[in-house]
């Protein structure tokens, strides 16, 4: 019992030093070990293991406190009685560090994975923010370009606001000046038609004049 209590607390011993200290691909194949063993039947077994070794122990004990009161009623204790209580010593130590041991890599295995699921929301997070980051400065990048495009056509714009108002203005200048030769236009043909009063009047009276003349001759 106590070399397959010795062998156990070194292999516990040897699980808990893989979970606590990284050593190559180790940590990872004890974390499947103890995985395995709290998958399926395990627990049920632990469990039932765990039971028994206390039950021992708690034997263990009521021996080593069976002799030593039994020791102290006789006034000295037999060679036997102190092999007996050596021996139930050893036992119930050894299985007390067992337990623990046991104890220690459950919660080892328990915090570990529970580190290893916030390592991989925490990266996952830092993907999804590196995302939103590269959104953020596409967009920014974005806004800056549709901002310069509206900047060129308020440019654009005012440029072809000026040209208006200087066609506008030349157009309203254009229309003074043809307004202006109209008038000239009106007033020359209203002279025109004077003139040609005044020559038809001539020719009546150069008419007239004739007539007179060749009836005198």
């Amino acid at each position: 019992m106590i070399h397959l209590l010795f062998l156990v607390l070194f292999a516990e011993g040897a699980v808990a030093l893989l979970l606590m200290v990284k050593v190559g691909p180790l940590r990872e194949l004890a974390m499947r070990g103890v995985d395995q063993v709290k998958t399926g039947k395990g627990p049920a077994t632990v469990k039932t293991l765990a039971c028994t070794l206390s039950v021992i122990l708690m034997s263990n004990v009521a021996s080593i406190l069976k002799i030593q009161n039994r020791g102290l009623k006789l006034g000295t204790v037999s060679p036997m009685d102190q092999v007996l209580w050596r021996t139930h010593l050893l036992e119930a130590s050894l299985i007390g560090y067992t337990l623990f041991l046991a104890f220690v890599i459950d919660r080892l295995h328990h915090y570990l994975r529970k580190l290893m699921i916030l390592r991989k929301t925490s990266s996952t997070s830092r993907e999804e923010v590196e995302k939103l980051q590269m959104e953020n400065r596409s967009l920014r990048e974005k806004e800056e370009k549709s901002s310069s495009e509206t900047k060129k056509l308020q440019r654009e714009i005012a440029k072809l606001n000026e040209s208006m108002k200087k066609l506008k203005s030349e157009t309203e200048e254009h229309e003074r000046k043809a307004s202006v030769a109209e008038t000239h236009v009106n007033a020359l043909q209203k002279q025109s038609e004077e003139l040609l009063l005044e020559y038809d009047r001539l020719l009546e009276d150069n008419q007239i004049l004739q007539t007179q003349l060749l009836s005198r001759g």
